[in-house]
């Protein structure tokens, strides 16, 4: 049979479902993205944007813009007992990014920019449009679309992205069980000006036996965020700015005055899983594939990684260029970064709301006191800010990665993400990671640049999908000088080594030494060589990184 006319129809165009268009059209597949919205949010929502996110989305361009609409937040003030403890965000265990900050920006803004973005390609979000049923079969999906009059489309397409949230359609339509459940209380969020001492640019949180108070840095549409149990978890009205000016004096002791919301609204926490992410040629990203507590700004932040993880591989697989096993290595690298978020997150939420007298003492008197001291043990706070900014997150024991012969004993591992450096090329500063930011696989010779004639010609083998960089800790025409060695040291380099960098900046491959029949043989596995490839659209359209 012939080939599907549309590589991937996208479901759902919040943050996820645009990353995972742009990531497709970056990488040369054919794509449709559509929403049964009539419009993007336009509520704050999802406010906090984490250092990997902004890495994500770098390549595409948009990350710059993101930073110009936010508030990067570097402080967290917490309030309690009288006493207001600083905790600096980020200053540690976070050295090889960018971006070491947590951006507050709404998620009105993000899927504004995101959608430029794709605006700017030629892509736009088909609106008034639902996915009414669909059929997947061994060559592709058969998918009826039905807009807003009536009209009723047949769309066949290679695959199928549900990323239209918890009520997922795609989810429901492929059979795939979605576990978990709510927590009982209600909580109440708004998007307000604040008058008081409340420090601009820091994050507030006050805590009390009675949970906590949380009052972020917004920017757009309002100066704060203030997030809330409600004091009756069965209350179903609407938020009021009286009951909100309520729950503040509780906690801040009359200390702070809220006026002009934007935005008022109560809601349930939910705690689900999918049980897969995958059903034949239909995949789930984001909440679609999991929900759960808004506790370190994770939810937001893994449904875009999910994307940016899929998109590469749905493209190169699409395009001939990849080998369908490809595909398989989407679950088993992001369903337990999902199983991860959803267990870390519940605990927060559980121990900043349960009613239980024990937690209650805990959370009023004892943790008031404590969390300060461990905060200023450097390696737990180094530790925490590794796993709540998301760089930590690695796919070791992916099938997808591997780890060749005299790998470096330090620095990260196939599977990890490939950490940032400053580094120079024709004499101009730049970053380890602006210099591989271009679509496709990224191979970084490690060591002098005089040894690695015999792997000039992999490129050939693998035209517009490989390109070959050398870092040197000496300067040459174009070579990646490693100036002050801080690439190499965190890559773990003393002498020579390669990697291969995957189109997500994972490493997949690496090995020490100069012998790259190891890397060859990864390869070949995994992409098959081609002399003949079609020239990605994102390189058709002038596409720059910035």
């Amino acid at each position: 049979m012939t080939a599907p006319p549309l590589d991937v129809l996208v479901v759902g165009a919040g943050p996820t479902g645009l990353t995972l268009a742009g990531q497709l059209r970056a990488h040369g597949a054919s794509v449709r993205i559509i929403d049964r919205q009539a419009d993007r949010v336009h509520e704050s929502r999802a406010l906090a944007i984490q250092p990997r996110t902004l890495e994500v989305l770098a390549p595409l361009g948009i990350t710059p813009a993101l930073i110009e609409r936010g508030n990067p937040a570097v402080r967290l003030q917490m309030h309690a007992g009288g006493r207001v403890s600083t905790v600096r965000l980020f200053d540690i265990g976070i050295d090889d990014t960018a971006y070491p900050f947590l951006l507050f920006v709404s998620q009105a803004e993000t899927e504004a920019v995101l959608g430029e973005h794709l605006a700017g390609r030629g892509l736009s979000v088909e609106r008034n449009t639902e996915l009414v049923t669909f059929h997947a079969g061994d060559d592709g999906v058969a998918c009826t679309l039905r807009r807003i009059d009536g009209t009723v489309e047949q769309v066949r397409a290679g695959y199928l992205a549900g990323c239209d949230g918890a009520q997922s359609t795609v989810r429901r339509g492929a059979g795939i069980p979605f576990t978990g459940g709510a927590y009982p209380q209600t909580f109440a969020l708004a998007d307000l000006e604040v008058d008081g001492n409340l420090e601009p640019g820091a994050g507030h949180a006050f805590m009390g036996s009675g949970g906590v108070l949380f009052f972020f840095p917004l920017g757009r549409p309002a100066t704060w965020r203030m997030l809330a149990i409600r004091a009756d978890p069965h209350d179903e009205q609407d938020v009021s700015l009286d009951e909100l000016q309520a729950i503040a004096d509780t906690f801040t002791r009359g200390a702070v005055q809220l006026r002009d919301p934007v935005w008022l609204t109560a809601f349930r926490i939910h705690h689900r899983h999918a049980t897969r992410y995958r059903a034949g040629r239909v995949f789930l990203a984001g909440d679609a594939a999991h929900v759960h507590s808004p506790a370190g700004a994770q939810g937001m932040n893994t449904g875009i990684q999910d994307a940016h993880n899929l998109g590469w591989k749905l493209a190169l697989v699409s395009r001939g260029l990849a080998d369908a096993a490809l595909l398989d290595s989407y679950a088993a690298e992001r369903l337990p970064v999902g199983r991860f978020v959803l267990r870390f997150t519940d605990r927060a939420a559980t121990v900043a709301t349960s009613t239980n007298p024990l937690a209650r003492f805990a959370r009023g008197h004892v943790a008031p006191r404590l969390a300060p001291l461990a905060l200023r043990v450097r390696p737990v706070r180094a530790a925490a800010f590794r796993t709540i900014s998301q760089l930590g997150i690695r796919y070791r024991h992916s099938p997808a990665v591997t780890d060749g012969p005299a790998a470096p004993r330090r620095g990260p591992k196939a599977g990890d993400r490939l950490p940032d450096a400053p580094v120079a090329r024709g004499g101009q500063p730049t970053t380890l990671h602006e210099a591989l930011a271009a679509p496709g696989f990224h191979l970084l010779l490690c060591g002098p640049w005089d040894q690695w004639r015999h792997a000039q010609h992999l490129p050939g083998s693998y035209p517009g999908l490989l390109t070959v960089h050398h870092l040197s800790p000496s300067p040459a025409p174009g070579v990646l000088h490693d100036v002050g060695r801080q690439a190499l040291t965190r890559l773990g380099v003393t002498s020579t080594a390669h990697f291969l960098v995957r189109p997500d900046g994972h490493i997949g491959y690496r090995a020490g030494g100069t012998d790259v029949f190891g890397l060859e043989r990864y390869l070949t596995r995994w992409l098959p060589q081609t002399s003949t490839v079609t020239q990605p659209a994102s390189q058709a359209d002038g596409w720059q990184t910035h």
